[in-house]
């Protein structure tokens, strides 16, 4: 079978793989249909993931179905349209006992640490395939994977529908995270520094935009939120300048403030900000059993995956993808490898 490998970074090619083996006790053997490339893949396409090991398989955002099942598997048979959590944890640490396997001490994620869904056939256990409704698309099933990023930042953040949140952030996982707002009846605001960015977030419902560059955002927040600040915060950008802006000055007292950017500088942030204020700064990573959730939202049209996939094309051309991704960063949102 073929799959798209990253032999060493900045060196992709479709290598020929040997086929799976039949699924055992509780596997499902998948034929993949369609993979989202994420900022994830580009970086273990450039050799930037701290985590990566060549030569690598990319991709976590899964959608197929099931070629044939093993034993004991139950709900699930051949032709089922399917999507794959792609988390793989230890189910023994102490983050696992706790519930929170995507913290795992031992956490692996398919494309990154592992092989992933890059390729023709892929096996995974019955716990990480949820069925998802036959009227949906391969592409928008696929969008489930960041649509679960979205559901465990929300969760995280404790978000509920009187909230006034601030999306720092309209690449595609401030979109996600913006439509799940919505969905919830949340009053949003975007932030970034490009404006084709911002009329992605305009047509994903956001109630108020603002391209940092050209306004103050300190300004903006005082006047979107009557002078309180703002009560929910998701940091996206992986900006530190942005992180630090929002502790000091963007967060209310008593905000939340969800991190999911990671740059390598370090934040200079003050400790008073965070005390007199009672401010909760909260990691999101990955998700931690919010496919459900995901793929709820997606079936009830609660978040819309069409506003975000921008772009689709044969795997066999995923060379041609990332290089117009990188050639093109104002212009993509989610790029989509069809199988």
């Amino acid at each position: 079978m073929k799959a798209v490998e990253v032999a060493r970074p900045g060196v992709l090619a479709i290598a020929e793989r040997p086929m799976p083996p039949d699924p055992g006790p509780d596997e499902i053997l998948i034929k993949v249909k369609a993979v989202g490339i994420c900022g994830s893949d580009m970086h273990v396409y450039r050799g930037r993931s701290a985590f990566a090991t060549y030569p690598r398989v990319i991709g976590h955002e899964i959608s197929g179905e099931v070629a044939s099942v093993g034993k004991g598997v139950l709900g699930l048979s051949a032709g089922d349209k399917v999507v794959v959590d792609p988390v793989i944890s230890c189910g023994s640490c102490y983050a696992c006992r706790l519930g929170r396997p995507n913290v795992c001490r031992d956490v692996k994620c398919l494309g990154v640490h592992v092989d992933g869904g890059a390729q023709e056939y892929i096996i995974a256990t019955r716990d990480k395939v949820y069925k998802v409704s036959q009227s949906l698309s391969f592409e928008a099933a696929s969008t489930v994977e960041p649509y679960s990023i979205a559901a465990q930042a929300l969760s995280r953040g404790r978000a509920v529908g009187d909230d006034m949140a601030l999306v720092c952030g309209a690449g595609p996982i401030g979109l996600v995270i913006l439509q799940g707002l919505k969905a919830l009846g949340a009053k949003v605001a975007v932030a970034d520094v490009v404006d084709s960015r911002l009329k992605m977030a305009v047509s994903c419902g956001a109630d108020a935009v603002v391209n940092s560059s050209t306004q103050d955002l300190e300004r903006f927040a005082v006047d979107f939120t009557g002078s309180e600040g703002f009560p929910l915060i998701f940091e996206a950008t992986g900006s530190i300048q942005v992180l630090e802006l929002v502790v000091s000055k963007l967060a209310s007292q008593a905000g939340r403030v969800v991190v999911l950017g990671y740059p390598p500088e370090k934040a200079q942030i003050s400790p008073l900000d965070i005390m007199r204020r009672e401010l909760d700064i909260l990691g999101s990573r990955l998700n931690n059993k919010q496919f459900p959730t995901a793929i709820k939202w997606v079936e009830r049209g609660d978040v819309d995956p069409s506003k975000i996939i921008s772009h689709a094309f044969p795997f066999q051309d995923a060379q041609k993808a990332i290089s117009f991704i990188e050639e093109n960063p104002h212009e993509v949102c989610k790029a989509i490898l069809k199988f």
